[in-house]
This record gives structure tokens, C-alpha cells and sequence, in this order.
């Protein structure tokens, strides 16, 4: 009788053991920000044709600011908490958090925009 009711609970450890123990490559889709991926983007949708970025080669704009330390400033268009939350915000809503600036908004997705965000973050 015993046995029989502890086998539940040995048949549960052994599975979690199983779980648990799989390669993290074997997980589901990786929703994490991608900083490489940012760069690409950063790329692509021409950011740098408007601001100079640390780690970006062709990104030498003059029309908005150097991003150089983005990653360490306090604030994100002088109004919001350098959070990443609040830079992809910035990112996809630009006319919104600060109406009439000059950063039009660029159509971004929120996987692009935190993509993005990540690789500033890097940028000390």
C-alpha cells in the first residue's frame, strides 16, 4: 500500500528531472531582446542616417543627437526614465511622447523596437 501511494509523487520527480534537465537549446522560441539583431535593424530602418551610433559604422547623422552613452543617460528625449520600457516607447511612438520632434515614427513592432533598445542599452 505504500508504494502505491508514493508512486505519484516519484513519478512527478522523475518527469520535472526530465524537463528540467533538457539542453537550453531544446527550449521553445527565445523571446529575449536580441542586440544583434537591433543592429541590424538599426541598419535598415536608417537610423543612423539621422544620428552618429557608438558600434555602427555608416551611422554618422547629424540631425538628431549622437547616441554615445545612450546606455547609461538618465533620461530618453529629456522626458522619460531611461528605462528599456520606456525606449521602446520612444522608439515606436516618438510623436507621441514628444509632439512635433524631429524623429518621425518608423512603423516599428514592439520584437523591433525592444531589439533595438536592447542593442542601445549597450552602447555605455
Amino acid at each position: 500500500m505504500q508504494l502505491r501511494t508514493a508512486l505519484p509523487p516519484l513519478v512527478a520527480i522523475f518527469i520535472t528531472g526530465l524537463v528540467c534537465s533538457q539542453p537550453p537549446h531544446a527550449a521553445t522560441t527565445d523571446n529575449r531582446p536580441n542586440p544583434e539583431n537591433g543592429a541590424k535593424l538599426i541598419l535598415k530602418v536608417g537610423c543612423g542616417l539621422c544620428h552618429r551610433i557608438p558600434g555602427i559604422e555608416s551611422a554618422k547623422g547629424n540631425v538628431g543627437p549622437p547616441l554615445d552613452g545612450i546606455g547609461t543617460r538618465i533620461f530618453i528625449a529629456g522626458k522619460l526614465n531611461n528605462t528599456t520600457d520606456n525606449m521602446v516607447r520612444w522608439l515606436r511612438f516618438p510623436q507621441e511622447v514628444v509632439p512635433g520632434n524631429a524623429m518621425p515614427d518608423m512603423g516599428l513592432n514592439e520584437e523591433e523596437a525592444r531589439d533595438i533598445a536592447a542593442y542601445l542599452a549597450t552602447i555605455r
